[in-house]
């Protein structure tokens, strides 16, 4: 068998389906499981691409894009790196871009108009492969989530290097931005319970 296969684990992560829904359909089944020589469930390639209803022989071809992100415009040197750093990963690897994506704004907007139309074509499944520098190119806080949204749509998220390496006006600005926000939920919660205090104030009085 040359196809990639999957233990039951990763598959149900994959698919975004529990293990027990899972073994339940090899009951039922609806998706029988391979078994090692131990009998332990696995799942292949294929069977992947059955649970999520992608036909991969069609002549719809899925692309490989690359994606960069900085907070600022007054960022470009660093927008200018990362698509080096990608530039020369992709042409080491072998691998064949089809699009180059970029947005200019922080990490902790997901409003950014490249992200979403990059996010919109993965639910589409037109995406194969998205390959950025850094997790927090991608978003700042949650990469987990995205991650495991895309792989639920056939799209795997390659990250050449893990670490974060934000400028660090990046970082500090985005940090402003959540103290800012959180400063606000509580000025408009003091404001809030002030207002009841006086309604419940005047109610007496009026009793």
């Amino acid at each position: 068998m040359n196809e990639k296969i999957y233990a039951i684990g990763e598959f149900s992560k994959l698919v975004g389906k529990s293990i027990r829904t899972l073994q339940r359909w090899d009951y039922d089944g609806l998706l029988v499981a391979n078994r090692t020589k131990t009998g332990r469930r696995f799942y292949t390639q294929s069977q992947y691409y059955e649970v999520l209803g992608i036909q991969p022989d069609s002549s719809t071809k899925r692309e490989i894009v690359c994606y960069t992100r900085v907070s600022g415009k007054d960022q470009k040197n660093d927008l200018a790196s990362q698509k080096l750093s990608l530039e020369q990963f992709v042409i080491a690897a072998g691998i064949c871009v089809d699009e180059w994506y970029s947005d200019i704004g922080s990490g902790l907007n997901y409003k950014r108009n490249k992200f979403n139309d990059l996010l919109l074509r993965v639910e589409n499944k037109e995406i194969s492969q998205i390959i950025i520098a850094h997790k927090d190119r991608f978003v700042r806080f949650g990469y987990e989530w995205f991650d495991e949204f895309c792989k639920r749509h056939g799209c795997e998220i390659l990250v050449i290097n893990a670490e974060s390496l934000s400028p660090e006006q990046e970082v500090v600005k985005d940090l402003l931005t959540i103290i800012h926000c959180f400063s606000s939920r509580l000025y408009g919660l003091r404001r809030y319970k002030k207002e009841i205090h006086n309604i419940v104030e005047t109610t007496d009085e009026n009793n």
